[in-house]
């Protein structure tokens, strides 16, 4: 809080900080990015493409316990730092069906993370990140609905990791090398849920519409707030609203409210209505929510394209430090062949009461009872009433 500019600028009649257009902001409009904007690429396969559905190599040598119906699981009794690239296969594909996979006590170092996170592509670098293969992340103990009175970028809210990008992140990593006892958590909110709880109505609406994913605003915060020059100039990208995931073909909703700014094909004031519902909808999905306790040495791995994320702010005392990498995903795209996760699983539902009937068909072909049938004198014999 201490770098922002308005903080220098305190209004005589309020007493409170007075907000500065970005242009006559020193700081900001004297920046010159060191880097020129990004050009589309186009990464290598997706490792969970190449992983055995049923993840036998991983989850026999570690625990497994999910924490939630919709997201979340833990894999305890296992070190990241052992695990074979088979493993690692699968463990990208338990990402991104749970969304957000966690680790306790591990034993990885900054270099060693780096190395396994490159099995899974090219490390990106975030905007202000200096160091080319990991950026260092920390908690807020600052007010964020004060905060965001004096810069247009809402820090403390959901977000998935510099969506704006035209190749925005898959997987992310985070390790934690220093944290409070109390406080600095972090939760996540499945995208594939926010999508499934949508009307149908709603549903075919934003399965039609682009959402406006900026760095603009985040641009002018991280110079401001962070008193720190962002790598490359402000981006624009005009991304589906909802995207497919490339590995489950699932539907997942693609907007958040850290940096979608509005929807291509609406009006002002319709895009602003429209976000509004989705930010109620985003903070009111408890039924697709966790919420992570850091300790020292835990690891979150996690997929952006199907969940979003926000530290939750405190007044917690001591130091958050976390070690994060990532890895550029594909351009966002979205096919409308694809389905919603409940849409599968009702189909599973309905597929295995079909293949039911259908085997109950041919065991009576064969002359055989079918394993729900009962023996002739072990049925139920309907009760008749009587009169009393």
């Amino acid at each position: 809080m201490a770098h922002l500019e308005s903080r220098k600028h305190i209004s005589p009649d309020s007493g409170f900080p007075i907000t500065l257009h970005p242009k006559f902001s020193d700081k900001i409009k004297d920046h010159a990015p060191p880097e020129p904007p990004r050009t589309e690429i186009f990464p290598g396969k997706d490792r969970a493409a190449f992983a055995d559905p049923e993840k036998r190599a991983l989850l026999s040598a570690a625990k497994r316990t999910d924490l939630t119906e919709s997201i979340g699981t833990v894999l305890d009794d296992v070190q990241l730092s052992t695990l074979t690239p088979e493993q690692l296969d699968e463990l990208a594909l338990l990402v991104n069906e749970r969304g957000v996979v966690f680790f306790r006590d591990q034993d990885l170092t900054t270099d060693k993370q780096v190395e396994l996170f490159e099995h899974y592509g090219i490390l990106d670098k975030h905007p202000a990140q200096k160091d080319v293969k990991h950026v260092i992340i920390r908690g807020s103990r600052e007010n964020h609905r004060e905060i965001l009175k004096y810069t247009p970028w809402p820090s403390g809210d959901f977000h998935a990791d510099t969506s704006f990008e035209i190749n925005p992140p898959s997987y992310s990593m985070l390790r934690m090398e220093e944290h409070p006892d109390v406080g600095g958590d972090t939760a996540w909110v499945s995208s594939y849920g926010l999508y499934d709880t949508l009307s149908k109505a709603m549903q075919k609406f934003v399965d039609g519409l682009h959402a406006v994913h900026t760095s603009r605003l985040q641009y002018d915060t991280i110079l401001d707030l962070w008193n720190v020059g962002p790598n490359r100039p402000p981006i624009d990208s005009h991304h589906p609203a909802v995207r497919t995931h490339p590995v489950t073909g699932l539907k997942a909703l693609n907007i958040n409210p850290g940096f979608t700014t509005g929807f291509a094909e609406l009006n002002k004031v319709e895009s602003d209505k429209l976000l509004d519902f989705f930010q109620y909808h985003i903070h009111s999905a408890d039924d697709h929510y966790v919420r992570w306790k850091w300790t020292v040495g835990s690891v979150a791995m996690w997929d952006n394209r199907c969940v979003v994320h926000r530290v939750i702010p405190g007044r917690y005392e001591g130091n958050r430090r976390g070690i994060r990498t990532t890895v550029f995903g594909e351009k966002p795209y979205f096919d409308p062949t694809s389905e919603s996760r409940y849409e599968r699983e009702e189909k599973f539902k309905e597929q295995g009461q079909n293949d039911g009937e259908l085997q109950e068909k041919l065991d009576e072909q064969k002359g055989t009872p079918s394993s729900s049938s009962e023996p002739e004198g072990n049925k139920a014999v309907p009760m008749t009433p009587t009169r009393s």
